[in-house]
């Protein structure tokens, strides 16, 4: 069972049918289906924007698809907070939330990082697109 860090691409995918990245995110998440995800606070506050627009039960929905998924959130640590403004530091083009979830799977010796953003292989080994 490998440890891995879900972007909220991947999520966000996941759970609108009408996003260019819904079959990839499904098949993605069925295959990691034993795997132990965890899903950053910080891109669970991002997925949770739309919904949030729509009201509580949207934002219900949404909690209750992480839960039946057993994805586990993981909050932003002085470490991890660290450790994304060295990455963002390092890399311009690198937004403030995504370094967060790439330091996240490095604080957490994550396995893979699962992403629909194609920048991030240039930055962590780890990244595996969808």
């Amino acid at each position: 069972m490998a440890l891995i860090v879900l972007d909220a691409s991947v999520v966000i995918g996941f759970l609108d049918a009408a996003d260019e990245h819904h079959e990839a995110a499904v098949a993605a998440l069925a295959a990691s289906a034993s795997d132990d995800l965890v899903l950053p606070a910080t891109a669970y506050a991002e997925i949770l924007v739309a919904p949030a627009r729509k009201g509580s039960a949207a934002v219900d929905r949404v909690e209750e698809a992480l839960s039946a998924l057993t994805v586990r959130l993981e909050p932003v640590t002085p470490a991890i907070a660290r450790s994304a403004a060295t990455l963002r530091a390092r890399h311009r083009s690198l937004r403030l939330p995504d370094a967060l979830v790439l330091a996240t799977a490095d604080a957490l010796g994550a396995e893979r990082v699962l992403t629909a953003d194609r920048a991030w292989a240039r930055m962590s080994r780890k990244v595996r697109l969808i």
